[in-house]
């Protein structure tokens, strides 16, 4: 029995993992005194993506509290693409955003993009022109950057700071018209070039870019900076809270004084922490390079942070739901371990995902007193956490296959799998006893040789032996052949970011990240569909990948089980 999931479509609300009911974080707090003031009348928030890359998991937060503030409260939220650079948007980022936000269980109230207000954006900057608040500039960046200043130093003004609003609107109008080459001027807010804020320090507005927009063609050859948009496109569609990641903090202000100097509709803006993660990149450019460079096979490589690499991966919406309200809102960065993630994902699918026995690194298992030919079938329980979940059959015989790793000729105490004199109990099946072992030339164990003991049939024994240890098999005879990819940590070190020798992240990738194998498993598998989320009973959690035929299945590891005697083995050679 499967649970069947299209792998791009959203899980259904009735999850059996219930999600934690946010606290009142302090951006909830701000939204109900503001409420109680009476400054907004109800929520309306947005999420405004850029459409020049694919959404990771540090967007999966901040859509998490732009759509859930405006549910939990009652309000709308918009899903509003910020296009303001065409030489860096695409529709096919466009469309992948919309299918990630719909995969995380979310719909929005509208659908807007920067360049929908395009007119109305100039409009508003041919106001401030006439009002002598906005001007055009003849510097070009490298001198814009330097007549802005330091962090310690004031900048100076623009030699062109004191054009009449005349001159400056007759300017704009030719940029707007094509009269200009890229770069040659600029339209700047005049706001204070000594202002300890580097941000409102006269900022561009407008640049020039004779580049085609994925909308609206060829009908703009200036295009509006993002402080620029952002606020704007905010006060148009009556966003009363304009939730941003910490970066914008110092914009703020900016935000502000393009509202108030425009006297329109003034949304809030708050800020909290942007997720960063341990063995994880988070920046776009990094991303898009990791996949320029062929270090992955693409966005959606299972090894990535994005979304729908994450999809492909096997995680679940309601695992990465139920991580952005573990991890909750704060107004510090920090660094939140990716072991939080990993067991949010082990966390759901513990509760739903079927149990399926798969063997990855096969020794062969000889049952020398079991009935030649003799064939029995074995009923298993497909989810000890779900009883509707129901059973199904094994076929047990006298060869098996059991993992390389579950076997020891000589082994220590703390060692309750297999080994020579030992006893272990095969799950859903006998308890078994190694009395020899075959070895090829070079004295490596082949085969282990075993009796089986009939009163100690799982679920019908009455033979009162207890044993410590229980693994996993597969029937030599039935089982099926099927492609495993074991994905790991896609860098080695907790911060890839940091300084190495070389000065790259690249230095840190973890060659170790993917490996791939031939499994040996269970008949039941080979009925798996493209989605389908199992448990690979005490290996890990697997997910069927598009790559899959029907003659050749390929399951991609989610997440590994805890290894109890992993980490006691490790612990040992330390």
């Amino acid at each position: 029995m499967y649970r069947r999931i299209d792998v791009n479509a959203p899980e259904p609300s009735d999850s059996a993992t219930p999600e934690k009911t946010p606290s009142k974080h302090f951006i909830r707090q701000a939204i109900d005194a503001d409420l109680a003031s009476g400054r907004f009348d109800g929520v309306a928030t947005r999420f405004p993506p850029e459409p020049n890359g694919y959404l990771h998991i540090g967007h999966a937060k901040s859509i998490c509290l732009n759509f859930g503030l405006a549910k939990d409260m009652g309000g709308t939220c918009n899903l509003r693409f910020d296009d303001t650079n065409p030489v860096k948007e695409d529709t096919e980022y466009v469309d992948s955003i919309q299918e990630d936000v719909r995969w995380l269980g979310f719909e929005w109230d509208n659908l807007h993009f920067a360049s929908d207000y395009f007119d109305q954006l100039y409009d508003w900057a041919e106001q401030l022109v006439k009002d002598g608040k906005a001007y055009v500039c003849d510097l070009n960046a490298e001198e814009t950057r330097e007549y802005r200043g330091t962090l310690t130093e004031p900048g100076k003004n623009s030699p062109h700071r004191d054009r009449t609003p005349e001159e400056n609107l007759e300017l704009l109008r030719a940029m707007k018209a094509g009269k200009f080459t890229d770069g040659e001027k600029t339209l700047r807010a005049k706001i204070d070039m000594a202002s300890p804020n580097i941000n409102l320090r006269d900022p561009v507005m407008y640049r020039i870019a004779h580049v085609s927009h994925h909308r609206t063609g060829d009908k703009w050859c200036i295009y509006p900076m993002y402080d620029w948009a952002h606020g704007q496109s905010d006060s148009l569609e009556k966003i009363t809270f304009s939730i941003c990641t910490l970066e914008f903090e110092h914009h703020r202000p900016l935000y502000n004084w393009y509202c108030e100097n425009l006297g329109i509709h003034h949304p809030r803006q708050i800020e909290f922490a942007r997720l960063n993660m341990t063995f994880t990149v988070m920046s776009k450019r990094k991303l898009l390079q990791l996949v320029k460079e062929n270090h992955v096979t693409g966005w959606d490589d299972p090894r990535m942070p994005t979304l729908v690499g994450l999809r492909r991966r096997g995680y679940t919406p309601e695992s990465i739901r139920a991580f952005c309200a573990d991890i909750g809102v704060a107004k510090f960065n920090s660094t939140i371990d990716v072991i939080r993630l990993e067991n949010s994902v082990r966390e759901h699918l513990n509760s739903v995902a079927s149990r399926r026995m798969a063997v990855l690194n096969p020794i062969k298992l000889t049952i020398t007193n079991w009935p030649e030919g003799k064939v029995e079938m074995m009923n298993a329980i497909n989810n000890p956490e779900d009883e509707s979940a129901g059973s199904r059959e094994i076929p047990f015989s006298g060869e098996l296959y059991i993992e390389t790793e579950d076997f020891r000729e000589e082994a220590p105490r703390k060692f309750f799998r297999l080994k020579k004199g030992g006893s272990v109990r095969l799950r859903s099946g006998y308890i078994v006893d190694c009395h020899d072992v075959v070895k090829d030339d070079d004295g490596n164990v082949t085969e282990v040789l075993c009796t089986y003991d009939p009163e100690t049939k799982s679920g019908e024994d009455t033979s009162g032996r207890k044993v410590k240890g229980t693994i996993h098999w597969v029937s030599r005879e039935h089982a099926k052949k099927v492609t495993v990819r074991n994905y790991d940590r896609l860098f080695k070190v907790e911060n890839p970011d940091a300084s190495s020798d070389t000065g790259s992240f690249l230095d840190h990738l973890n060659p170790d990240s993917l490996t791939t194998l031939t499994a040996h498993v269970e008949p039941a598998l080979a009925e798996a569909a493209v989605g389908d989320r199992v448990q690979f009973e005490r290996l890990g959690y697997y997910v069927v990948d598009p790559d899959s035929t029907d003659g050749e299945l390929v399951f991609n590891r989610i997440v590994p089980l805890r290894d109890t005697w992993g980490k006691i083995e490790a612990k040992g050679k330390k």
